[in-house]
């Protein structure tokens, strides 16, 4: 059985890493709200891991002390401390004009972080088992039943 918690924070991480990568494409990057977004989908990728050993993720944007509550189910964690770190500002400053000056540089760094905190093995592990488990529940399709036809446009 998936744990639909556990998946919808996966999830809900994956929209706001998709949606700083998104913002870059934009005519005016607003550097401050990638950041933010950068630091949102790191929150929500350890609030995931934290439920999936069923820890109730406390509602805190402190990416530092979210990774060291994560460590004492997987010392591995330490090694993203730095990127962590490197976020955790980001969660609450941004969101205030004049709050902190944030340029190019930070914001790529930011992604940056965010891509590793993504990637890290332990919560690969843990979205790879995720998705293996709604493939083992989704039933095969039937021969029998038919796909739906879409009306046609006129």
């Amino acid at each position: 059985m998936v744990n639909e918690d556990v998946w919808l924070w996966f999830d809900f991480g994956d929209a706001d890493f998709e949606s700083a990568e998104h913002l870059l494409t934009m005519y005016r990057q607003r550097y401050e709200i990638i950041c933010y977004h950068c630091q949102q989908a790191a929150e929500k990728y350890l609030k995931g891991y934290l439920l999936y050993n069923d820890v109730f993720p406390p509602k805190i944007h402190d990416l530092d002390k979210l990774c060291d509550m994560c460590k004492e189910y997987d010392a591995e964690f330490e090694s993203i401390y730095g990127e962590c770190e490197g976020l955790s500002d980001y969660g609450v400053q941004p969101r205030y004009p004049n709050e902190m000056l944030i340029e190019e540089h930070h914001m790529k760094k930011a992604l940056d972080n965010a891509r590793k905190i993504k990637e890290f093995a332990p919560l690969l592990a843990v979205r790879q088992e995720l998705e293996q488990a709604v493939k083992d529940e989704e039933p095969p399709p039937s021969k029998e039943t038919p796909l739906p036809i879409l009306p046609e446009n006129s």
